[in-house]
């Protein structure tokens, strides 16, 4: 696994946490204490920020969950893909593509995240 798979990996680890004790420790695993992530509906900084921007996707998402949507492309610190956010019958009503960097001990250092497909849209 590549350094660039890895870090997509432990981001949908992070977006896929149940509780409030796994999202905290998958959001540390997978981004640096300072980490941005900004989307057109949230710009949060740090892990309490991104952590409250993961558990506000569940509330109005309960039981989705998000999934890699064709394959990672990555070069240098950059890694681009895309996602789906999938309910239990498997429909998808949200689609985007996000664009992260990595600090050089490979967590993310931010996210840049577009909506491809949001509902009533």
């Amino acid at each position: 696994m590549t350094v660039h798979e890895d870090a997509v990996r432990r981001y949908f680890a992070a977006w896929n946490a149940t509780t409030a004790e796994e999202t905290a420790k998958a959001v540390a695993a997978a981004f640096t204490e300072t980490a941005t992530y900004t989307d057109p509906l949230a710009d949060v900084r740090g892990h309490e920020g991104l952590a409250a921007a993961i558990d506000g996707a569940h509330q109005q998402f309960p039981g989705f969950e998000f999934r890699l949507a064709g394959t990672p492309d990555g070069h240098h610190d950059l890694v681009r893909f895309s996602w789906e956010l999938v309910s239990a019958d498997g429909s998808a009503p949200v689609a985007g593509s996000d664009v992260i960097a990595l600090a050089e001990d490979g967590r993310i250092a931010s996210v840049s995240g577009f909506l491809d497909r949001v509902p009533g849209a």
